[in-house]
């Protein structure tokens, strides 16, 4: 999520752009409308936010020449931008008809970013082979990224933090990306404090190893012998589950002791196909666990 590196990339792409990069008024035809429906007014650093996007593809609108991504902007007071949610969207543009209207919800977690106060989500639409932004119908202040609402970032107050105890390997991070995973083992325990009342569990996990097993792992989750969650898992993009947990299921104890295991595991060392030294027996890859109390 954290892109300043491809935020840089589109924006010296796009300055080609004379009328949408260059100052002017941008005078070509919008091919849509876009919104954002955030979940509510305020979102905490390190929570999950949800949002659900619409556009409204305008009536004259040319058919789509490629599939174009979703860019999501999240500035500070100053116009500064401090992360990015860029993704493509689940149906592709190149499906998108005249007069059509696109709606689908995401989730999408708040980085640790040293901010609190007003943040302003902009979004549009870019190609990703070329940086090309289309025009879209909205406020914007230039170079085709629109304006489509604010809430107010704060602090976590919930004192919910989750430790990832036994059975999982280092935490590791993808280049400047910013972005942390870690590899679990057969089986790995999470733990955090219990607030005695009803959460929801937010686990953002998936399986990168295409040909590391023959049929999808299942992955289980449980609070002692009660399986709260299950699920196949098969080599692909994240998969993110929300589980529901009730006050009783949490039992007395002060800490809650959860565990996440895999039917199958593999050494990336063993498997020629993936070209890889790593001797880890390896599970599948977390990136993200958030307790929400209900």
């Amino acid at each position: 999520m954290l892109r300043r590196f491809a935020y840089t990339l589109l924006t010296a792409l796009a300055a080609g752009a004379a009328a949408a990069c260059g100052g002017a008024e941008d005078t070509a035809p919008p091919v849509a409308t876009p919104s954002v429906t955030l979940a509510g007014p305020e979102a905490a650093i390190g929570s999950p936010m949800e949002m659900a996007y619409r556009f409204a593809v305008a009536p004259d609108a040319p058919a789509f020449a490629e599939d174009y991504w979703v860019f999501v902007h999240f500035k500070d007071t100053d116009g500064e931008l401090m992360w990015t949610d860029d993704h493509p969207p689940p149906t592709p543009t190149r499906s998108w008809t005249a007069g059509e209207t696109i709606d689908y919800p995401r989730t999408m977690f708040v980085p640790r970013f040293p901010y609190v106060g007003e943040t302003r989500v902009e979004i549009g639409l870019f190609s990703p082979a070329t940086g090309e932004r289309l025009p879209l119908a909205g406020e914007t202040e230039g170079q085709r990224a629109y304006i489509v609402g604010t809430f107010d970032l704060r602090l976590q107050t919930d004192n919910l933090f989750v430790v990832f105890r036994d059975g999982w390997h280092q935490t590791e991070v993808a280049g400047d990306s910013g972005i942390e995973w870690q590899w679990s083992e057969q089986e790995a325990i999470l733990a955090f404090p219990n607030p005695r009342r009803d959460v929801t569990v937010y686990l953002q996990v998936d399986q990168p190893a295409t040909g590391a097993f023959a049929e999808p792992q299942r992955v289980e989750v449980r609070l002692g012998p009660a399986v709260v969650d299950a699920f196949d898992l098969p080599p692909g993009p994240f998969d993110l589950r929300r589980i529901s947990i009730t006050a009783d299921q949490l039992g007395t104890a002060d800490t809650v002791e959860m565990a996440l295991s895999v039917d199958k595991t593999f050494v990336p060392a063993l498997i020629p196909a993936l070209r890889s030294a790593d001797p880890r027996e390896l599970g599948v890859r977390v990136f993200r666990v958030y307790v929400q109390p209900s």
